[in-house]
């Protein structure tokens, strides 16, 4: 039996309503966040409340959805399967959340699909033997000891480059332990410096070490050469990488420019579209402050005893 033609309009208005459903849908991204075990001293490597916070400052990007694992690596592989994006903060080395038992491996399953993955701090340090070549592939850069540094600096920021990430990031200078002097694919290919700045005499004034100085890196700084701390990668798969060596302080989340370039990252990171102006986000001193672990203060130094007691 032919449709009436009076019911036709309401239908063509159904299917298109459909489809606006669907292509909505389909325009859904989901960032999973891993935060890694605490460690150092109260408003430092604050690796949950960051993760935290940062899934918070998303929560108004249309078509972004958040997950968080906190302290452990997800149990379930489908959390990062279904991801289009993966951030990593925890802490780096033969320690990393990444390198331990066959994640490597699970991680570069799902970063075959597509899927961007994000450092934060320590997280962009593997070691040679595990995660270098890997860590190089997907994010295209990483720390390398006896080769890269990580002072606590002021790191001037006098400009940013023309992309999605930097989108209402203005020039700033802000304290933390900015690494450099790292190890990027062979001719920086699909690399593309964020942050660039010039190290001061300050961060050679400590001795060699495998990550406190070398001579190579002594003469870079003496030489005024700049410095890439920030950078995102094109992986020739499609995928996207991001490295961002800041965030050792916690505290540092309450600049709206450093805030607001990790932020655009993780939407770019998920092939999601940056706003024109960044993402926006105000948290407030108690959500900059919130979720903190419970870290014993710092212990301070004995009083010494008068003479004669």
């Amino acid at each position: 039996m032919p449709l009436p033609r009076r019911l036709l309009p309401s239908l063509l208005a159904l299917i298109l309503l459909a489809g606006s459903g669907l292509e909505s849908l389909a325009a859904d991204r989901k960032v999973h966040f891993i935060a890694g075990p605490p460690s150092h001293g109260p408003g430092q490597h604050e690796h949950n409340a960051g993760v935290l916070l940062l899934a918070k400052c998303l929560a108004g990007v249309p078509g972004l959805k958040t997950e968080v694992t906190l302290g452990v690596w997800p149990a379930d592989p489908a959390a990062l399967e279904s991801a289009d994006a993966v951030i990593i903060f925890a802490d780096g080395g033969p320690r990393h959340i990444a390198l331990q038992e066959n994640r490597l491996a699970e991680l570069g399953r799902v970063l075959r699909k597509g899927t961007g993955l994000g450092l934060l701090h320590y997280a962009v340090e593997p070691t040679l033997a595990k995660g270098q070549t890997e860590f190089i592939a997907w994010v295209g850069g990483a720390f390398e000891i006896n080769w890269s540094v990580n002072p606590h600096w002021d790191a001037q920021f006098k400009a940013l480059p023309d992309h999605p990430i930097a989108r209402g990031v203005h020039p700033f200078t802000i304290r933390d332990e900015w690494y450099f002097n790292l190890r990027f694919a062979p001719g920086l290919k699909g690399v593309t410096p964020i942050l660039v700045a010039v190290p001061d005499a300050s961060t050679i004034s400590r001795p060699d070490g495998d990550h406190s100085g070398n001579p190579a890196v002594r003469g870079a700084v003496s030489r005024g050469e700049t410095q890439t701390v920030s950078w995102a990668y094109e992986r020739p798969d499609g995928g996207r990488g991001f490295g961002f060596t800041g965030a050792h302080y916690h505290a540092n989340w309450a600049n709206p420019d450093f805030r607001r370039l990790v932020l655009n990252a993780i939407v770019w990171l998920a092939h999601g579209e940056v706003p024109p102006g960044g993402v926006d986000s105000s948290p407030s001193a108690a959500e900059l402050s919130a979720n903190l672990d419970p870290k014993p203060a710092a212990k301070s130094a004995a009083p010494k005893k008068a003479a004669g007691k």
